[in-house]
């Protein structure tokens, strides 16, 4: 199995930019397809953004595209999320997520094995 930690969240203003970062240990990444969710307070958990195991194939949410941006480096065992024009309603705790469907993206948590602890994004407007 693998063992994943997020990290890179903080407290920023509108517009600005953050990356996140997903480090594994254990089984090595490049056996899993990486996903991003977030959940804010009192709201379900939701999808951001996936990758496939070798990082050509990528699927974002709707309210994300265009600002966020998924990658990998396997080499590293780390996974990334750049978001860029951060809003307000991006406020959430993030966590990344691994997929043994390594050829898949896929929205589905219920899909993803293991999951990280999360970090905070807190957007001020």
């Amino acid at each position: 199995q693998v063992q994943l930690v997020e990290s890179g969240g903080g407290l920023v203003q509108a517009g600005d930019s953050l990356r996140l970062s997903c480090a594994a240990s254990g089984r090595t990444l490049s056996s899993y397809a990486l996903g991003w969710f977030r959940q804010a307070p009192g709201k379900e958990r939701e999808f951001v953004a996936a990758i496939t195991s070798s990082g050509r194939s990528t699927y974002y949410a709707d309210s994300v595209k265009g600002r966020f941006t998924i990658s990998r480096d396997n080499a590293k065992n780390t996974g990334y999320l750049q978001m860029n024009s951060l809003k307000s309603e991006d406020t959430a705790a993030y966590y990344c997520a691994a997929d043994p469907s390594r050829y898949t993206v896929d929205a589905d948590p219920g899909k993803y094995d293991y999951w990280g602890q999360g970090t905070q994004v807190t957007v001020s407007s």
